[in-house]
């Protein structure tokens, strides 16, 4: 584990291997210095993973009601249809995922059960599904001119719950679950998560998407329902209360008070004091332009291909599945050989989503073909999570917040061109924007090769100590 100054304390050694992607022994049983926080947490890990994967997999079988490369846009194009007006969707997104946990990052790294967090901010994103899904029902499906502000009011204040939600999932994920757990932990929500998903959308969404007066509204509602049962599900994890912090000495100014940890000022200081981190930024943002363009594929298939009505149904489904599938791999592979191989792996295959929509929006049969595109859509979902895994890992326990709002707050910067984006889907073309975007997640993915591998300078376990690996 680096301290922020980018270099390993003398007590830590190099891992056993010395290859360059893996840090672990291979047993896979190196430990990070810092884990656990609590002697009470070890006992209680399988307990605890077993119940973040069931949080995980009730929020999923609501997201895949609410996908953001197929039924949101295609819910915003039924009520507005501009390219800007969908263009605006991923700058509300981002910016409401990154900003406020800037502020609120002191606040919950103060609390005592971080769990309380998680709960709250997991309910409460079902409360926008919730008013979207009685407006609708209560217009009766007519078009009106004051619904696409109102569905991206609606739209914003999820995305602020969301992003407050990652980072307290973020912080209880590195405080109950070692760090070569999480991988399994992704294994388990993400593939087992996919299976009742898949399977509630292939029965429900064919029948509400046939109805459009009333079928948004039961989509909305249904993911209002799920994200609720998901944060009363928090509440059942076992978490002992954390020791507060000593108050920062006047002679300590390298040590923030609780007051300024939140601030943007603290923001900058953690940057500049972490080139590493600064690297792991640049890779994030470049490959995360991949999101801006997400909410254009469905427009794409619609305008070049006239795919419609019942493919958005397979889309999501097929989106669900490779995610599901592709952590049968990623996890493993994560806790074995270390986020910084898996995340490159990750990003340059994502490049193949929009390839592959350009090339098929040109074939005489593109549109049989079209679903694959979401194939690979599946990956980008993961690539966060690797960079909020590789986050965690980078840092002490006690800065997990700062650094996780730090990364979600740069995140924040290439969306503001997100409408200008959708301007420039209708003046121009799909290719040019796709093709920039290959590019930039290209150079996202050669930029991992600069990025650290925590493991490096991992503890390795004490004698005698039982084998922590991902498998147990």
């Amino acid at each position: 584990m680096r301290p922020p100054n980018g270099n390993p304390p003398p007590d830590h050694l190099p891992s056993e291997t010395g290859d360059s992607e893996t840090g672990d022994s291979e047993t896979g049983d190196s430990e990070t210095g810092d884990w656990p926080s609590h002697s009470e947490i070890e006992p209680q890990e399988t307990r605890n993973l077993l119940l973040l994967a069931s949080h995980q997999i009730l929020l999923r079988l609501g997201w895949i009601f609410k996908t953001e490369s197929v039924i949101m846009p295609a819910f915003l194009d039924t009520v507005a249809g501009a390219g800007w007006i969908r263009g605006c969707m991923p700058v509300l997104n981002r910016f409401g995922q990154s900003v406020p946990p800037v502020f609120c990052a002191a606040r919950l790294s103060a609390l005592s059960h971080k769990k309380r967090a998680l709960a709250l901010f997991t309910s409460l994103m079902s409360g926008p599904f919730a008013v979207l899904a009685v407006v609708l029902l209560a217009i009766g499906g007519e078009r009106r001119s004051w619904m696409p502000a109102l569905f991206l009011a609606l739209y914003f204040a999820f995305f602020i719950f969301n992003g407050l939600y990652h980072i307290s999932f973020g912080i209880v994920q590195g405080k109950l679950i070692r760090p070569t757990r999480r991988g399994h932990l992704l294994l388990l929500s993400t593939f087992w998560g996919s299976i009742p998903a898949m399977g509630c959308a292939w029965w429900l969404m064919p029948g509400w998407l046939e109805t459009p007066s009333t079928g948004f509204a039961c989509l909305f509602g249904f993911v209002a329902v799920c994200f609720f049962l998901s944060g009363l599900s928090a509440m059942l994890l076992f978490e002992p209360p954390d020791i507060p912090d000593e108050p920062s000495q006047p002679d300590r100014p390298d040590q923030p008070t609780v007051r300024s940890r939140g601030s943007i000022v603290e923001t900058w200081r953690t940057l500049r004091g972490d080139a590493n981190l600064r690297c792991l930024v640049m890779v994030a943002i470049l490959s995360g332009s991949g999101l801006i363009i997400f909410p254009h594929y469905q427009a794409l298939a619609r305008e070049r291909l006239g795919l419609s009505g019942g493919h958005l149904m397979l889309w999501v489904v097929t989106q669900n599945a490779a995610v599901g599938i592709f952590s049968l791999v990623v996890g493993p592979l994560a806790d074995r050989r270390g986020y910084r191989l898996t995340l490159r792996l990750l990003i340059f295959s994502s490049a193949l989503a929009p390839a592959l929509a350009i090339m098929f929006s040109h074939l005489p049969n593109g549109g049989s073909l079209f679903w694959i595109v979401f194939v690979c859509l599946g990956i980008m979902p993961l690539v966060l999570r690797m960079v909020i895994n590789y986050t965690l890992e980078i840092c002490p326990q006690a800065d997990h917040p700062r650094y996780l709002s730090t990364v979600s707050l740069c995140l924040a910067a290439p969306f503001l061109f997100s409408p200008l984006v959708g301007w420039l889907v209708d003046v121009t073309s799909f290719d040019l924007v796709f093709l920039t975007t290959i590019g930039l997640t290209m150079l996202g993915g050669l930029m991992t090769f600069r990025l650290e591998e925590p493991r490096h300078h991992v503890k390795p376990p004490p004698p005698g100590t039982i084998g922590m690996g991902a498998d147990e």
